[in-house]
């Protein structure tokens, strides 16, 4: 049974997702201190009593976004059958989170932004070998039934699959009413498994 959030743990999760939503309206630019305390109704000075500063509160706006897609990995290994069918339901977990959170992908972005910022980097390294280690697991145990070429090494497969979401992930705005992201992503999907499946011709993969 899952303790009960403290009141530290609830105001600073209140604090992250108006964070979120400031960066929602206008960028990681428009994040700042004031305009969290305005959109929670508390002092600014506050805040801080939480997090030392705008940095610490952008980092706990990355590890949100580690949670959903752990907490995505998780979900389809729990509930579907079969490697394919586990990344078939993780693409469409995926495609749903960016449509509720299309700010999520920009959050990453501000991290690779800061290329001089070591702690950004071990933070958003962190979160992205955390993220293509739970796919590559389930690759591997499609190679090992047979679901899934085993030439192909898991972890390029895992890179690849991330690249049919990160694309249109950077070039979705939530204005865009004419970009369906779901029907994009089931065509991505169609040439994506081809590659994996194993009768197809064997490839040579270099060392």
């Amino acid at each position: 049974m899952r303790a009960e959030k403290t009141d530290t743990e609830t105001r600073r999760g209140q604090i992250t997702e108006a964070a979120i939503a400031l960066i929602s309206d206008g960028g990681i630019n428009n994040l700042n201190i004031a305009g969290i305390a305005e959109k929670i109704g508390i002092v600014p000075s506050a805040v801080y009593r939480h997090f030392k500063n705008k940095e610490e509160i952008l980092g706990a706006t990355l590890l949100l976004v580690r949670e959903q897609l752990l907490n995505n990995v998780a979900k389809v290994e729990a509930e579907a059958d079969g490697a394919l069918a586990r990344l078939r339901l993780l693409l469409e977990l995926h495609a749903n989170l960016l449509k509720r959170n299309p700010v999520f992908p920009h959050i990453v972005f501000a991290h690779f932004s800061q290329s001089d910022d070591t702690k950004r980097w071990s933070n958003l390294d962190s979160t992205i070998n955390a993220y293509l280690q739970g796919i590559a697991r389930v690759v591997k145990q499609g190679q090992q039934m047979g679901e899934i070429r085993p030439e192909i090494p898991a972890h390029n497969i895992a890179m690849m699959f991330i690249g049919l979401v990160l694309p249109i992930a950077m070039l979705h705005r939530p204005s865009d009413e004419k970009l369906d992201i779901l029907q994009h992503l089931d065509v991505a999907w169609q040439v994506f498994v081809r590659g994996l499946e194993p009768n197809n011709i064997k490839m040579k993969i270099k060392d």
